[in-house]
């Protein structure tokens, strides 16, 4: 079994991110909240982003609508509200890598993922940008996502794994998926393998031609 880096998606969500807290404290595991800007405009949920923060988790940014892919977007304007918009919520919570993770829409790698235009944003606001190799797709099959999670991270050295911590009682299983791992073996860490961060405290560290839409 390999080492896993869990990182969750599209919170925060009152009714399931604070029991997915409560298993990571347990379980002394720290992991990172890619968050949603909007979610964080809703009273209440802002407290729970502090929450994983104070306890040692990273906090990055989902973009603020979660909605079109920015290699979709045409509005110009796209990158300051998706991604400038969210980090100003973020404020004090982020960490100094400014983490930021692309709407990929269906769990797809593909140029939809940037303009050019985000990535000048991305380089010029000193973002990092982290991308995953593993995603059991929780969202679509809340029982079934614990097998395939485990059968991706067998297959590769450093797993980063992609979660949702959405009310779809996917996460219920959360602590059974830790478990199987230190079970056969595995380990968790925080940080990110670095072949899944191309833009680096806004450095172009890896070629993007996978995940840039043409200018």
């Amino acid at each position: 079994m390999s080492v896993v880096t869990l990182s969750f998606d599209n919170g925060p969500e009152p009714d399931v991110t604070p029991g997915v807290l409560d298993v990571l404290q347990r379980r002394n595991i720290r992991a990172s909240f890619f968050v949603v800007g909007s979610k964080l405009c809703v009273p209440g949920r802002r407290v729970i982003a502090e929450r994983a923060a104070a306890e040692g988790h990273w906090i990055g940014n989902h973009t603020f609508s979660h909605s079109t892919p920015l290699g979709q977007c045409e509005d110009p304007n796209a990158p300051e509200e998706e991604i400038g918009r969210t980090q100003v919520l973020i404020g004090n919570l982020a960490s100094p890598q400014r983490w930021f993770r692309p709407f990929w829409r269906g769990g797809e790698l593909g140029a939809h993922l940037l303009s050019p235009a985000a990535l000048d944003y991305l380089t010029a606001g000193r973002f990092t940008c982290v991308l995953r190799n593993a995603v059991p797709r929780d969202w679509e099959d809340p029982q079934g996502w614990v097998g395939r999670a485990l059968a991706q991270c067998r297959t590769m050295p450093w797993a980063l794994l992609v979660l949702h911590d959405l009310p779809t009682k996917a996460m219920a299983h959360l602590d059974r998926f830790i478990g199987a791992v230190l079970d056969q073996g595995g380990s968790f860490r925080q940080d990110y393998p670095p072949d899944l961060m191309p833009v680096r405290s806004g450095q172009i560290a890896l070629p993007l031609d996978g995940i840039l839409a043409s200018r």
